[in-house]
């Protein structure tokens, strides 16, 4: 077997995983001087199972990063009102303009995660794709000290590190190789079909509910919308596995008449399904390795807030990582969680879909309240950069 020089070490940090959470972490330690490798076993530019709508605190963080230019230069269009269709009420929310950020954003994936990629190679990171985490190598003591990877061509490679990250996913191989266990777990999932469909112009994310059923309408890139509906993972078989269109088409024509013709017209692509998953809080750090997005935290899209969770969480490890401070992957850690944990209760119940009309209001409510702390979180790290 080949010898493992662990004292001088490949890289600062790898990063597995070059979607948003990775893409952004690498971003933000490159930028801040480490010497960053990140490894991603899927070639570049590829669609993703995501409805993609972003909050506003992963937008600020986007635009903080130089990156929402970017993003709308390739066409994202701005949105700007949130609409609530509860049936007997709708609720149409003004989206207010924040410094140089006009609204929120929905863009597709295969637009986001290459721009973010993009950034962090042009900050100094290396990007490799088409490469598989094989191992996490460990010194003596057990701690991580890096990884052996396999490419396409059978070509395996042992790489060291001060730090191995997992943004690698909720099915993430270094939650596995680490043995990270989750810590809470949600009890309701939803699930999910959607797809992208030609549509009017529209600058509003829409979102509708009826008793047991949900959807949404994102407006997306190339003059698309993003439209999706679910139920309770209990009723996927029944209500939406069989003939997803036909579901879409009928649950469109009964709640928004003038979605009707755009959903009949069918999609420009395949329907996507996700019969649901469990959420969960997992353990994230731990001697020389680190979790961040989905690999670490993950709940149900019930609540579109996947992303900008990943973004947040992405910005704020990366800080505490170039801090070196003693104690630092701690703090980030309980940092994430009090933010997330009121978040990631409402998740839990807006997937249930068995709330009422007056329950799920109030479930919106405190989603709102939770959603404003989170910013002001995101607004006070900035003042903390420039101080």
């Amino acid at each position: 077997m080949t010898q493992v020089n662990f004292s001088r070490p490949d890289y600062d940090v790898i990063v597995v995983g070059a979607r948003p959470a990775g893409a952004a972490t690498a971003l933000n330690l490159a930028r801040g001087g480490a010497r960053v490798l990140v490894i991603d076993r899927a070639p570049p530019g590829l669609d993703t199972l995501s409805t993609h709508a972003l909050m506003r605190a992963g937008v600020t963080l986007l635009d903080r990063w130089g990156v929402l230019p970017r993003l709308i230069a390739a066409g994202t269009p701005v949105v700007r009102r949130t609409v609530f269709d509860y049936g007997d009420q709708q609720v149409d929310v003004a989206i207010k303009p924040a410094g140089s950020v006009a609204g929120l954003y929905a863009p597709r994936r295969t637009v986001l995660d290459t721009t973010l990629a993009n950034a962090a190679a042009e900050a100094g990171a290396e990007l490799r794709y088409g490469e598989r985490l094989e191992l996490t190598l460990k010194d003596p003591s057990g701690r991580v000290r890096g990884v052996m990877t396999r490419d396409n061509a059978g070509h395996t490679r042992r790489i060291t590190a001060d730090l191995v990250i997992g943004a690698d996913g909720r099915n993430s191989t270094v939650a596995s190789l680490v043995g990270a266990e989750p810590y809470a777990t949600e009890d309701h999932m939803s699930a999910t079909v959607f797809g992208y469909f030609d549509a009017p112009a529209s600058d509003a994310y829409r979102w509708i509910y009826r008793p047991g059923t949900s959807a949404g309408i994102i407006p997306t890139n190339d003059g698309q919308v993003c439209a999706f509906v679910s139920v309770a993972a209990s009723r996927y078989r029944d209500a939406l596995a069989n003939d997803p269109h036909a579901a879409m088409r009928r649950y469109f024509a009964e709640t928004a008449p003038d979605m009707e013709a755009v959903i009949a017209a069918g999609p420009s692509d395949k329907l996507r399904r996700f019969p649901g998953a469990p959420g969960f809080m997992r353990q994230s750090f731990g001697p020389g390795w680190a979790l961040v997005g989905d690999a670490g935290y993950f709940k149900d899209p019930a609540t579109a807030h996947g992303i900008t969770d990943a973004l947040r969480d992405a910005d704020s490890l990366a800080r505490a990582i170039l801090s070196g401070a003693p104690g630092a992957l701690a703090a980030w850690q309980a940092t994430r969680d009090a933010l997330s944990r009121d978040l990631f209760a409402i998740t839990d119940r807006i997937a249930a879909h068995d709330w009422t009309p007056d329950e799920l209001k109030m479930l919106h409510q405190n989603l709102h309240a939770v959603m404003k702390a989170e910013q002001a979180h995101v607004a006070q790290t900035e003042t903390a950069l420039a101080a």
